[in-house]
């Protein structure tokens, strides 16, 4: 401050960086159509048309993804670049991040169209806040600079805690918020603190500057460099639900909308680990020996404790939320190797799981707006019948399970193949046995779940009398119209159509896990050249 003073007193021109504004374009959409939404609602307040402030919410998303497809393809013609006075990359790793965290954006504001009318005086500040947090986790995945990448945590993170807090009539969403918002205030302080110390070792907090002086110095005494790997660390290890830093996910999981949970299992968990192998593998590749040992440990721990405090869980949401630290400790296995070929498939493993566990998470939300519900706690016996009762729901819901136990014919297959297939080839066979038995172990919680879709409904959870005004759900614009069929003069039966935006968000999932299965070459190749810039 005391220079930026002196250098105005002096008169000295004051040299700023230049800006690349075709580099944060994704991000400005982002932005401004949030900022839209905003004022529309002010001036225009009509607060319960939430279907045309989720139609641009998606189409912010679907251009800011287009415009990040554009930006891969010229980093393909002319190379990688750091923009803006370097604090940000544009390289094939930070457009494929933008282009999974517009799709991950896109099937959220659908399956949130159903949700969002059952609370509407609220709906359009969720899209403004969804597109606020996708715009903060591509500031993460393209950031080349540890201060810019704490503003783009910060920016997902504030948002978020609203999200999760989103129906505040719910007792179990405020506690859930709360405990995020003070756990991820705790893991913020826990990076910056970190970032100070590494700024004080190096002496910069451009990953690219650190490599360099790393690579031409030898620290004589390490300790406040490693401490700082260490809380950076633990401040992104909290964000993708890393053992020992997974405590928060289970309850908030649960107690967050469902909408938000899947929101959160994709878009965030891909943010956290965009950064994550960013900083661990640019900066800090040269001390590879001090940081691959803690992976090792975090890696097993989170492995085998995702899966098996999962398959003792019985609310479905708490179980997913398990099964989403088994697939964190999948994804850090190519951070552990260290390797061009085992860092992409890292990220074909990421982009996999965030498109199998958000049209998990959609069809669940489905599930309960079909009950006739805005939000539950779904639980094993809450499914029972489900086959029969809406046979649809309950086979997509079985697919995208099975493919995330990594069932053949599915993309959660390729992705587990592939990133075992790493650890093998870098002779780490102990490390392949544990993640190939947490893979055992898990599968038998996605059979658990699909068994209880095509099991008879229990006779202690028979049929409960209900008038027919209960039996009747909220109809929304975005919803097929209710068929209804009555029985008798006393007993109506209805079969509630499956909302239109929903279903097409849950369509698009399936075919990419199928899809992209049976013709893997796209993601593969699309993967393969998400290079980092070094």
């Amino acid at each position: 401050m005391r220079y930026l003073f002196a250098t105005i007193l002096s008169g000295t021109p004051i040299k700023f960086p230049q800006i690349s504004y075709a580099a944060i374009f994704p991000e400005a959409i982002l932005i401004g159509v949030a900022v839209t939404v905003m004022l529309a609602v002010a001036l225009i307040g009509r607060r319960e048309a939430t279907y045309g402030y989720t139609a641009l919410g998606v189409g912010a998303a679907l251009a800011s993804g287009i415009w990040s497809y554009h930006l891969s393809q010229d980093v393909s013609t002319h190379g990688a670049k750091s923009v803006i006075g370097g604090s940000l990359a544009v390289d094939g790793f930070s457009t494929f991040f933008m282009i999974l965290t517009s799709i991950g954006l896109i099937v959220t504001l659908l399956v949130a169209e159903a949700y969002i009318y059952k609370v509407g005086s609220r709906g359009p500040e969720f899209v403004a806040l969804a597109l606020l947090s996708a715009s903060g986790a591509m500031l993460m995945e393209s950031a080349y600079d540890l201060l810019v990448l704490f503003i783009g945590l910060e920016i997902l993170s504030i948002s978020l805690y609203v999200m999760v807090a989103f129906t505040t009539s719910r007792k179990l969403a405020k506690e859930s918020a709360f405990k995020y918002f003070i756990l991820g205030g705790f893991a913020s302080a826990l990076f910056l603190y970190g970032l100070a110390l590494t700024y004080g070792a190096t002496g910069s907090t451009n990953l690219a500057k650190i490599a360099l002086f790393l690579s031409k110095n030898t620290l004589t005494s390490s300790g406040v460099l490693l401490a700082g790997m260490v809380l950076i660390l633990a401040g992104l290890g909290f964000k993708v639900a890393l053992v020992p830093f997974q405590f928060w996910t289970p309850d908030v999981y649960q107690g967050a909308p469902t909408t938000v949970t899947g929101y959160m299992s994709g878009v965030v968990k891909a943010a956290g680990f965009a950064a994550l192998l960013r900083v661990f593998y640019v900066a800090f590749g040269t001390l590879r020996a001090d940081w691959q040992p803690i992976l090792l440990v975090i890696s097993i721990l989170t492995l085998l404790a995702g899966a098996v405090l999962a398959v003792v869980q019985k609310d479905v949401k708490r179980m997913l939320a398990y099964s989403s630290i088994n697939h964190a400790g999948f994804i850090l296995l190519g951070l552990y190797v260290a390797t061009v070929t085992s860092l992409g498939d890292s990220l074909y493993y990421l982009f996999a799981y965030t498109i199998m566990s958000s049209g998990t998470f959609a069809v669940i939300s489905m599930i309960a707006d079909l009950e006739g519900r805005t939000e539950m706690s779904v639980s094993l016996e809450d499914l029972r019948g489900l086959s029969k009762r809406y046979p649809k729901v309950a086979l997509s819901l079985a697919v995208l399970l099975l493919a995330q136990a990594g069932a053949p014919f599915t993309i959660g297959f390729l992705a587990k193949f592939s990133v075992l297939s790493a650890v093998i080839e870098a002779h780490h066979y102990a490390l392949g046995i544990v993640a190939m038995l947490s893979v055992v172990i898990a599968a038998v919680l996605y059979l658990r779940i699909t068994l209880s879709m095509y099991s008879a409904t229990s006779d202690a959870g028979g049929d409960v009398e209900t008038t027919q005004s209960e039996l009747i759900p909220d109809v929304s614009l975005g919803a097929v119209m209710v068929e209804l069929e009555i029985e008798d003069d006393t007993q109506a039966k209805v079969d509630s159509g499956i909302p239109i935006a929903a279903g097409v968000a849950v369509f698009l999932t399936l075919a990419m896990t199928i899809g992209l299965a049976l013709d893997a070459n796209p993601l593969v190749h699309f993967a393969a050249r998400a290079t980092l810039l070094r």
